[in-house]
């Protein structure tokens, strides 16, 4: 299971909507092939490892992260290639949370004679699909709450000057999680200042650009931004009030990006849980939230946040830099919004805080051996 795990994690930011999932057929205690999903609409990674075993086959063991599907999608039910194939015995990491699945795979294998075995190093594999987790069983995205900052918590400088709060290392992390997720948002604020091209950049390989997508409820950015203007495959769609400018509107629509107009919410901000409605109705399985820190605070304060990625550099900015999340306050709430750190890993002087916020579906209760995305 755990090279089935290596496998699937071939397929990270590459099969959304779809899972990534990982197989390895081994006969008599011998590794004979292995496969991975690569990309939706595409072979399971189930049909991939059992092309490539061919007649070796028969009377052998399939290990698989993800119970086999039994139903037809965009491909056809993976259950059938296994019962075809030969193969004797099935172990699964975890059941499959999708209503369509939700163990009938399995059940499906039994009924054929076919020995099934499940929950093997389920933790592990499950770390590694909790976007897939969360937008099959609710619709949404999962929520990833990034930032480098000083020690004191603050993103920029008071007077706001530019240049980098974090190591050259970091940012490259920084980049390799953008290559692993649907969408990345930011903030007007944010988006006017820095003027980002929010594109993934990989030494050595090429990245995939996530879907750009700004808060921008008076359509303050300028036709002109950097990231309408890069050679990119990735859209950019700016959330926007219902009452925004139309002229506005038109000039950015015209410069590439597309504006989706959605009410404010109580606080006068833009109403996030129907933007994550949005998202999720696209198909968006992971979205990357790289501020500002009002951004920040409003996710935060909505409860959307369930990832956190802290990359903590060693200097201080004093009390009137820019605060890593802004005006924060949680009502009847005395210790703040804890979340169960997963990994602390380090990047020259800097160091990387990664965790999950406790939720009522669970994906976080346990600790995962640092088996995160």
């Amino acid at each position: 299971m755990k090279m089935a795990l290596r496998e699937a994690r071939k397929g990270l930011g590459r099969t959304s909507p779809n899972p990534a999932v990982g197989a390895v057929v081994v006969k008599n205690g011998k590794f004979i092939a292995s496969g991975y999903h690569k990309k939706a609409g595409t072979p399971h990674a189930e049909i991939h490892a059992l092309q490539a075993a061919g007649e070796k086959a028969r009377g052998a063991t399939l290990y698989v992260t993800l119970e086999p599907c039994n139903h037809t999608g965009r491909t056809p039910p993976c259950t059938q290639t296994i019962m075809a194939s030969g193969i004797s015995r099935v172990v699964v990491g975890m059941i499959d949370p999708n209503p369509l699945v939700a163990g009938s795979g399995c059940a499906f294998l039994q009924n054929k004679g076919i020995a099934v075995r499940t929950d093997v190093l389920a933790e592990q594999c499950r770390a590694i699909n909790y976007p897939f987790i969360k937008h099959i069983t609710t619709g949404l995205p999962w929520v990833i709450m990034k930032a480098g900052c000083s020690l004191d918590g603050r993103i920029a400088a008071a007077n706001d000057r530019g240049g980098w709060i974090t190591c050259e290392k970091s940012r490259h992390e920084a980049h390799r999680l953008r290559n692993l997720v649907d969408a990345i948002l930011i903030g007007a604020d944010t988006a006017i200042t820095d003027n980002p091209s929010l594109t993934t950049r990989l030494k050595g390989r090429k990245g995939k650009d996530p879907l750009r997508i700004i808060l921008d409820s008076k359509l303050r950015l300028s036709p002109t931004a950097r990231m309408l203007g890069q050679d990119s495959a990735a859209p950019t769609w700016i959330f926007c009030s219902r009452e925004a400018d139309m002229e506005k509107a038109k000039n950015l629509e015209k410069a590439g990006a597309k504006i989706i107009r959605v009410a404010k919410g109580r606080n006068g901000y833009l109403d996030l849980p129907r933007i994550l409605k949005i998202l999720g109705d696209a198909q968006v399985n992971s979205l990357l939230v790289e501020g500002g820190g009002r951004v920040h605070g409003s996710f935060l304060r909505a409860g959307l946040v369930d990832q956190v990625t802290l990359f903590l550099a060693p200097l201080f900015l004093g009390g009137d830099a820019v605060p890593v999340v802004d005006n924060f306050r949680l009502a009847g709430a005395q210790e703040g919004r804890r979340f169960v750190p997963q990994r602390i890993r380090r990047f020259d002087d800097d160091v990387l805080i990664d965790g999950l916020f406790t939720s009522e579906y669970g994906w976080s209760d346990q600790r995962l051996n640092g088996k995160t995305l």
